[in-house]
């Protein structure tokens, strides 16, 4: 790959692609965003780095503007992390800093984070079958909300939200009996793009008053606007005790996280999580300008236009192609399941769609690293209207030919 620009990116052979996942999900602005390059050219005339034991202009504007649009509850921001892993354990320690509880509350399919203890805290066990030794101690996996394929085998039209009843269960039966926190991202990003119900986030939050734990939401993927609404949390209606920040914030690559939390769980000394690059205030000037665009009404509309258009393309495609099973999104964070003919996950048609995609100038990602069968669509959020319908036409075509071939 040569050079990036939009919502495309082109290889030494000059051919176009549009890249539906947006590198790593954290271009929210595209390749090569102009405002943003300008802001930071700008801060780079005056410092790039600092200590974080000071203060720099882009650091603290920053930090202002991310308690102007996290949730209102939300009024402590620390930036001394260094990506979205350190981001989510950072979050943890300070709950735990603060109830002085060490359980932790995990979904299964879930992302969390690369370090060893995210990595524990991870849903999807072949993360951790090279690495035994390493303590996954008071860390509880649970089912998430994923109705297409209920763990429950129940109906969501009369379910009641079972999956949250029986965290109760997995409390009592399967923890350390000293649960700090529960960590989750509001749509799971890496783990099938499974998009709960609203009355999930409403339940769950009353769990966790019930029982006196944190509400940690990995807003990692979800936040900066990829639903149509700065973080996925105002999507659902539900605030979290804790909201962790990163990929989108860089807005065109720079590399920014931050961790948004309730006054009380501030109190840890900064020096327990605390990275060289954290508060880098050449980034910080990325992620000030990328929320001042985002922050826009008419910005936000568009992500939820663009997110509208491709979901009722990828709907009808669901009648067209037998192999298409559940179509799930929110905005622009968007996913389709992949099956056989007997309904089932199919691993082997998904990565042949994700092939024949490249060939024809699509990049697609697919689900937990490559051994899901959901298909992801994830662009930069300035994607127009006409650019979703040749991404969609670009895919029908694609599907055709899989259609075809598996006639």
């Amino acid at each position: 790959m040569e050079y990036g620009k939009g919502i495309y990116l082109y290889d030494d052979k000059g051919k176009e692609y549009i890249d539906c996942a947006a590198a790593t999900f954290n271009l929210s602005l595209g390749y090569s965003h102009q405002e943003v390059i300008e802001a930071v050219t700008q801060q780079a005339q005056n410092l790039i780095h600092i200590t974080s034991s000071y203060m720099s202009e882009s650091v603290g504007r920053l930090v202002e503007k991310l308690i102007e649009v996290t949730p209102k509850s939300l009024t402590k921001i620390h930036l001394k992390v260094s990506g979205g892993s350190t981001a989510n354990e950072g979050a943890i320690k300070m709950v735990q800093h603060y109830n002085k509880k060490t359980g932790l509350i995990s979904l299964f399919r879930s992302h969390v984070g690369q370090t060893i203890y995210t990595m524990n805290a991870s849903g999807l066990a072949f993360r951790r079958q090279h690495f035994n030794g390493l303590s996954n101690s008071g860390i509880t996996h649970v089912p998430p909300a994923y109705c297409y394929r209920c763990f429950y085998n129940q109906d969501k039209s009369n379910c009641n939200m079972l999956c949250v009843e029986r965290i109760k269960d997995f409390i009592e039966y399967a923890s350390n009996g000293n649960i700090s926190a529960m960590i989750l991202e509001p749509i799971l990003g890496n783990g099938d793009n499974i998009v709960p119900p609203k009355e999930y986030f409403v339940k769950l939050r009353a769990l966790a008053d019930k029982y006196g734990f944190a509400l940690i939401f990995d807003e990692i993927q979800t936040g900066i606007g990829r639903t149509g609404h700065m973080f996925a949390s105002q999507h659902f209606g539900v605030e979290p005790d804790v909201l962790t920040i990163a990929k989108g914030l860089g807005g065109t690559g720079f590399q920014i996280a931050a961790i948004a939390s309730r006054e009380e769980y501030s109190e840890m000394d900064g020096h327990h999580h605390s990275f060289t690059y954290g508060s880098n205030s050449l980034a910080a000037a990325a992620g000030l300008k990328t929320l001042e665009i985002v922050s826009e009404p008419a910005f936000l509309s568009n992500v939820k236009n663009v997110g509208d258009y491709i979901m009722t393309r990828l709907k009808a495609f669901k009648l067209k192609y037998s192999f298409i099973g559940d179509v799930r999104g929110v905005g622009l964070m968007i996913g389709f399941e992949v099956n056989n003919e007997k309904g089932e996950p199919s691993l082997a048609l998904t990565k042949e769609i994700q092939k024949t995609a490249f060939e024809n100038g699509l990049i697609m990602r697919t689900s937990r690293y490559g051994f899901g069968n959901t298909l992801k669509i994830r662009p930069a959020l300035i994607m127009t209207t006409k650019e979703a319908k040749k991404l969609c036409d670009i895919l029908e075509y694609v599907l055709d030919q899989i259609q075809v071939s598996h006639a």
